[in-house]
């Protein structure tokens, strides 16, 4: 398939559940850490992740919104999202994307002191798939 839309690399990322959440940090390195989309799958460019909000990832973010994501799946699949992130300490936000799989990391759910929600909006997605490249460019909003 050499032009895949959104949709399609979105059936391709429904069982990848993580991703490698990339922010730019002090002295211009660059940070990853392996984070769980929670199974919120239907995608449309933008990934919802949880953390604590004192974490160093949330100040890099804090700093520089630009941020990137990559995904690999099954058979050579692999996804690199370009994008924007946002944080969010609103509760209605939490529940929009709240699992129940998140209780044993937060365990008070949506109410846990501290807790802090990234949105991760795409500007552009880069796929692989086998020998198969393209990219997918969002508008910005």
């Amino acid at each position: 398939m050499a032009d895949m839309t959104l949709t399609d690399i979105a059936e391709k990322m429904r069982d990848i559940d993580i991703a490698m959440l990339c922010t730019h940090t002090d002295g211009g390195a660059i940070a990853a850490r392996p984070m769980s989309n929670n199974r919120d799958v239907d995608y449309d460019g933008d990934s919802y992740y949880f953390t604590w909000d004192k974490t160093r990832m949330v100040e890099d973010i804090r700093k520089e919104a630009k941020v990137s994501l990559t995904f690999q799946g099954k058979k050579a699949f692999a996804v690199a999202v370009e994008g924007v992130a946002e944080l969010s300490s609103d509760k209605k936000d939490f529940k929009a994307h709240w699992t129940s799989d998140l209780d044993q990391w937060f365990e008070d759910g949506i109410d846990t002191p501290g807790v802090m929600m990234i949105k991760v909006r795409a500007s552009r997605v880069h796929y692989w798939d086998g020998e198969d490249e393209g990219e997918v460019k969002l508008k910005k909003q």
